[in-house]
């Protein structure tokens, strides 16, 4: 079945995509930096095995990434505007009773979602460790080297990954780099007064993001499981969608 894309505009004017496939209980899922709810979910069989435990997937393009929007107008990137976009999305679609996960990025979005009031019966953080919530300078300040030198980075490096997934996405240096503004930290208070119960989600060669291990541990309902891979390279792996499909199945 091929997913149904959609567009919504923002309140700012902003045109966003989302991609829908299935039917059934409603789950927004959100992508990672620089990639793409295809890249993230649909290229590598993920939301077709949610979606065959008898889900709704709702699969937003982040603003300047995939088939949204990608301004470069600084104004349009204030800090948590992701998160507005979730919540837009949500009120668009009229959604009350649904599921919330996301990868990297999107497990920041969801986790901001969270903190600002959220009310999802399941949510899944995957790509995340909690240091990347608590701290997103580190983060941002390393996507900032590579976007501002890009071409200067040797194959196989940290820089050179990130490099080359711009590369392959097609992504616009400007409208990331502006992307980087929106990113907001979470306090560890916060975190753990979130109930919800949540899946953590991780690669075994995962620490881009700190520790996933103290996250779940954090989160008074959370729990932790491990897949083959790294950052870049779990998303690609089938165990990453069957981990999803059970959880939200269950």
């Amino acid at each position: 079945m091929k997913p149904a894309t959609h567009f919504l505009t923002a309140s700012d004017g902003v045109r966003l995509a989302w991609h829908e496939l299935g039917e059934g209980r409603p789950v927004m899922l959100i992508h990672g930096y620089i990639s793409s709810a295809d890249m993230n979910w649909i290229r590598f069989g993920h939301a077709a095995k949610v979606a065959a435990r008898g889900f709704r997937l709702i699969m937003p393009d982040l603003r300047a990434h995939g088939q949204s929007d990608a301004p470069h107008d600084p104004a349009l990137y204030p800090a948590d505007v992701l998160a507005d976009d979730g919540f837009a999305l949500i009120g668009h679609l009229g959604l009350t009773d649904y599921d919330l996960g996301g990868y990297s990025l999107g497990a920041r979005t969801v986790m901001r979602m969270l903190a600002r009031g959220a009310k999802p019966r399941r949510a899944i953080l995957a790509g995340m460790g909690l240091e990347g919530l608590l701290h997103t300078s580190r983060r941002v300040n390393h996507f900032e080297h590579v976007l501002t030198h890009l071409g200067s980075f040797r194959p196989g490096t940290p820089e050179g990954n990130v490099q080359g997934f711009i590369k392959s996405t097609k992504g616009d240096p400007v409208a990331l780099l502006q992307v980087l503004n929106t990113f907001t930290d979470t306090p560890e208070s916060v975190i753990r007064a979130i109930e919800t119960p949540t899946l953590v989600l991780c690669g075994e060669e995962d620490d881009d993001n700190g520790s996933a291990t103290a996250l779940a541990e954090a989160l008074p309902n959370g729990r932790l499981e491990l897949v083959p891979g790294g950052h870049m390279s779990a998303v690609v792996k089938p165990e990453l969608g069957e981990a999803m499909a059970a959880f939200l199945a269950a």
